[in-house]
Protein backbone atom coordinates (compact mmCIF):
# COMPACT_ATOMS: atom_id res chain seq x y z
CA UNK A 1 0.00 0.00 0.00
CA UNK A 2 1.42 3.71 -0.86
CA UNK A 3 2.00 5.27 2.00
CA UNK A 4 -0.24 8.40 1.72
CA UNK A 5 -3.11 5.64 0.98
CA UNK A 6 -1.63 3.76 4.36
CA UNK A 7 -1.63 7.05 6.49
CA UNK A 8 -4.87 8.16 4.91
CA UNK A 9 -6.60 5.24 5.69
CA UNK A 10 -5.04 5.06 9.25
CA UNK A 11 -7.36 8.47 9.85
CA UNK A 12 -10.36 8.00 8.29
CA UNK A 13 -10.40 4.57 10.57
CA UNK A 14 -9.85 6.77 13.20
CA UNK A 15 -12.57 9.13 12.53
CA UNK A 16 -14.97 6.32 11.23
CA UNK A 17 -14.91 4.22 14.40
CA UNK A 18 -15.10 7.21 16.27
CA UNK A 19 -18.18 8.44 14.67
CA UNK A 20 -20.13 4.70 13.79
CA UNK A 21 -19.41 3.68 17.70
CA UNK A 22 -21.00 7.14 18.73
CA UNK A 23 -23.92 7.26 16.83
CA UNK A 24 -24.50 2.94 17.36
CA UNK A 25 -24.39 3.88 20.83
CA UNK A 26 -26.88 6.78 21.01
CA UNK A 27 -29.66 4.35 18.57
CA UNK A 28 -29.17 1.37 21.23
CA UNK A 29 -29.56 4.40 24.56
CA UNK A 30 -32.65 5.40 22.38
CA UNK A 31 -33.98 1.93 21.32
CA UNK A 32 -33.46 0.70 25.32
CA UNK A 33 -35.72 3.43 26.56
CA UNK A 34 -32.42 5.09 28.40
CA UNK A 35 -32.76 8.44 26.14
CA UNK A 36 -36.46 9.21 25.54
CA UNK A 37 -37.75 9.85 22.26
CA UNK A 38 -37.04 12.51 19.90
CA UNK A 39 -39.48 15.28 20.64
CA UNK A 40 -38.89 15.12 24.49
CA UNK A 41 -35.32 16.97 26.25
CA UNK A 42 -32.70 14.96 27.40
CA UNK A 43 -31.84 15.47 31.52
CA UNK A 44 -27.93 16.61 31.80
CA UNK A 45 -26.89 13.68 33.63
CA UNK A 46 -28.58 12.04 30.55
CA UNK A 47 -25.97 14.30 28.03
CA UNK A 48 -23.22 14.05 30.43
CA UNK A 49 -23.69 9.88 30.05
CA UNK A 50 -23.32 11.01 26.17
CA UNK A 51 -20.72 13.38 26.48
CA UNK A 52 -18.28 10.84 28.66
CA UNK A 53 -19.22 7.60 25.96
CA UNK A 54 -18.63 10.00 22.95
CA UNK A 55 -15.18 10.72 24.93
CA UNK A 56 -14.38 7.10 25.29
CA UNK A 57 -14.60 6.15 21.47
CA UNK A 58 -12.65 9.80 21.02
CA UNK A 59 -10.23 7.50 22.66
CA UNK A 60 -10.39 4.48 20.75
CA UNK A 61 -10.11 6.46 17.64
CA UNK A 62 -7.01 7.99 18.11
CA UNK A 63 -5.89 4.38 19.38
CA UNK A 64 -6.80 2.86 16.38
CA UNK A 65 -5.37 6.01 14.28
CA UNK A 66 -1.89 5.50 16.04
CA UNK A 67 -2.10 1.48 15.73
CA UNK A 68 -2.79 1.87 11.76
CA UNK A 69 -0.67 4.71 10.89
CA UNK A 70 2.85 3.70 8.83
CA UNK A 71 4.87 6.39 10.89
CA UNK A 72 4.78 8.56 12.74
CA UNK A 73 1.30 7.61 15.05
CA UNK A 74 1.46 11.05 16.85
CA UNK A 75 1.37 12.80 13.33
CA UNK A 76 -1.61 11.11 12.80
CA UNK A 77 -3.20 11.19 15.72
CA UNK A 78 -3.24 15.10 15.36
CA UNK A 79 -4.67 14.86 11.99
CA UNK A 80 -7.71 13.40 13.18
CA UNK A 81 -7.79 15.90 16.57
CA UNK A 82 -7.51 18.74 13.77
CA UNK A 83 -10.39 17.00 11.94
CA UNK A 84 -12.46 16.21 14.96
CA UNK A 85 -12.04 19.64 16.44
CA UNK A 86 -13.37 21.30 13.46
CA UNK A 87 -16.38 19.09 13.12
CA UNK A 88 -16.92 19.66 17.01
CA UNK A 89 -16.82 23.50 16.40
CA UNK A 90 -19.27 23.08 13.27
CA UNK A 91 -21.64 21.89 15.78
CA UNK A 92 -21.57 24.37 18.52
CA UNK A 93 -22.11 27.06 15.31
CA UNK A 94 -25.15 24.69 14.27
CA UNK A 95 -26.25 24.45 17.95
CA UNK A 96 -26.17 28.34 18.22
CA UNK A 97 -27.69 29.17 14.53
CA UNK A 98 -30.33 26.29 14.74
CA UNK A 99 -31.79 27.08 17.98
CA UNK A 100 -29.80 26.45 21.28
CA UNK A 101 -31.58 25.23 23.92
CA UNK A 102 -34.54 23.26 22.31
CA UNK A 103 -31.04 21.32 20.89
CA UNK A 104 -29.91 20.74 24.37
CA UNK A 105 -27.68 22.48 27.10
CA UNK A 106 -24.82 24.54 25.90
CA UNK A 107 -22.20 22.74 27.78
CA UNK A 108 -22.82 20.01 25.84
CA UNK A 109 -22.22 21.56 22.47
CA UNK A 110 -18.97 23.09 23.52
CA UNK A 111 -17.83 19.75 25.31
CA UNK A 112 -17.42 17.54 21.90
CA UNK A 113 -14.57 19.87 20.51
CA UNK A 114 -13.31 20.29 24.08
CA UNK A 115 -12.22 16.75 24.77
CA UNK A 116 -11.53 16.18 20.93
CA UNK A 117 -7.55 17.11 21.28
CA UNK A 118 -6.92 15.42 24.81
CA UNK A 119 -9.19 12.47 24.08
CA UNK A 120 -7.56 11.68 20.72
CA UNK A 121 -3.89 12.53 22.20
CA UNK A 122 -4.64 9.65 25.18
CA UNK A 123 -5.25 6.81 22.60
CA UNK A 124 -2.62 7.94 20.76
CA UNK A 125 -0.33 7.64 23.83
CA UNK A 126 -1.61 4.29 24.86
CA UNK A 127 -1.00 3.01 21.59
CA UNK A 128 2.85 4.15 21.38
CA UNK A 129 4.27 2.14 23.98
CA UNK A 130 2.47 -0.63 22.42
CA UNK A 131 3.49 0.29 19.00
CA UNK A 132 7.36 0.88 20.13
CA UNK A 133 7.99 -2.03 21.74
CA UNK A 134 6.15 -4.43 18.74
CA UNK A 135 8.35 -2.66 16.45
CA UNK A 136 11.14 -3.11 18.38
CA UNK A 137 11.03 -7.07 19.03
CA UNK A 138 9.74 -7.36 15.46
CA UNK A 139 6.48 -9.22 16.37
CA UNK A 140 4.16 -5.66 14.72
CA UNK A 141 1.86 -7.03 12.41
CA UNK A 142 1.53 -3.41 11.25
CA UNK A 143 5.06 -2.76 10.72
CA UNK A 144 6.60 -2.84 7.41
CA UNK A 145 8.61 -6.01 6.27
CA UNK A 146 12.41 -5.29 6.10
CA UNK A 147 15.06 -5.90 3.29
CA UNK A 148 17.15 -8.54 5.01
CA UNK A 149 19.80 -8.62 2.11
Amino acid sequence: MRPWLASASAVAAGFFVTAVASTAADAVMHAVGIFPSSPRYMSDPLFALAAAYRAFFTVVGGYITARLAPDRPMRHAWILAGIGLVAGLAGVVAYYVIGGAELGPAWYAISIPAEVIPCVWSGARLAAPRRSFAHASGTDPLAQPRDCR
